[in-house]
């Protein structure tokens, strides 16, 4: 397993980290502790050693099922967890926050949940355009001095909020949403991280499950998982990124013997100082991640990718869908959750 170094923090990690979205069940179906706990012990077994998490999925339970997973395993010696900040909910809705005394409340709801002393990657979820981002920067900074955090990352910011926020503190990591699918990340961020020094992790590897291999043109989304209103699921998109998942399944086998999720996250992990995050809530899920290591895409290869997206893909879509409202509601009558 290739490693890396967070920014400037000290911390190192896998380049590939476990994405931990699905885990927690909200916008994904459900899901099974059991199988959450088995899935984090089979990615620490090879060689992932970095956690990423959210109190937001699964409105604290992903938290939870990490740290009863670290916790019953043994393993909080061996992995980084990365958690965020700076989402908040209420009725099942998620909502930006950024405020400082909720920075400071997050915090520490996050230590009790994940079961630990000290997070080892901290990131802001989404800008709060509410709070002048100084404050939630300065705030972090606290977390940092008073040892409850070791790095500092932003996530879903622009480099004009990143460079609002290295005005008033250090950060060492950026996570935005980067996949073979979904690109708009070379435009800006990832330019600037590579020039600022920082660490990229690439949520959305696989993006939702399209370049796992498996998803036909007759899978059935159910319940609220979020692939319902996700415009690449929809035709005639569908089928669109469906023909571009098959004919890059065949260049990964034909040209390298390797399986499409072996090919997507390696084309991640060849684009600069990078962290591919691979989301799973099953074992079998991970089997493909030995494929990754001890090789890299030639330049044939390369252009053979950009060629397939061009043919298939007449009319990308970005992951925007995503984004939570951007005003928070009133606090009249809102108790914050812990």
């Amino acid at each position: 397993m290739e490693r890396i170094a967070i920014g400037g923090s000290g911390v190192e990690t896998s380049r590939i980290g476990l994405g931990t979205w699905a885990i927690g069940g909200w916008m994904w179906g459900g899901t099974d502790e059991a199988q959450s706990i088995a899935t984090i012990r089979a990615a620490v077994e090879r060689g992932i050693t970095l956690i990423d998490t959210a109190p937001v999925y699964g409105f604290g339970r992903s938290e939870r099922i990490v740290g009863k997973a670290l916790a019953e395993g043994g393993l909080r010696d061996k992995v980084q967890i990365a958690t965020k900040v700076g989402l908040s909910w209420r009725a099942g809705e998620p909502y930006r926050d950024g405020r400082p005394f909720r920075v400071r409340q997050e915090v520490e709801a996050s230590l009790r949940r994940l079961g630990v002393d000290v997070i080892d990657l901290y990131q802001v979820h989404w800008p709060d355009l509410q709070t002048p981002i100084a404050h939630t920067a300065e705030a972090l900074e606290e977390l940092r001095r008073e040892g409850k955090i070791r790095a500092v990352g932003l996530s879903n910011h622009s480099t004009a909020q990143m460079n609002a926020f290295r005005l008033a503190a250090r950060f060492d990591a950026v996570q935005p949403p980067y996949n073979l699918f979904e690109r708009e990340a070379e435009a800006d961020v990832l330019p600037y991280a590579e020039a600022g020094g920082l660490t990229v992790l690439c949520y959305g590897a696989l993006c939702r499950g399209l370049l796992a291999g498996r998803i036909t043109a007759q899978t059935a989304f159910t319940g609220d998982d979020l692939r319902r209103r996700d415009p690449k699921f929809r035709q005639p998109r569908f089928n669109q990124y469906l023909a571009a998942a098959q004919a890059l399944k065949t260049l990964a086998r034909e040209r390298y013997d390797k399986s499409l999720p072996a090919l997507a996250v390696r084309w991640i992990l060849d684009q600069g100082p990078t962290i591919a995050l691979w989301g799973a809530r099953r074992p079998d899920q991970l089997d493909p991640v030995d494929e990754v290591a001890g090789w890299r895409l030639d330049a044939a290869g390369k252009a053979e990718i950009e060629a397939i997206l061009k043919r298939c893909i007449s009319d990308p879509v970005s992951p925007k869908f995503m984004a939570p409202p951007i005003r928070r509601p009133s606090d009249h009558g809102v108790r914050h959750h812990a």
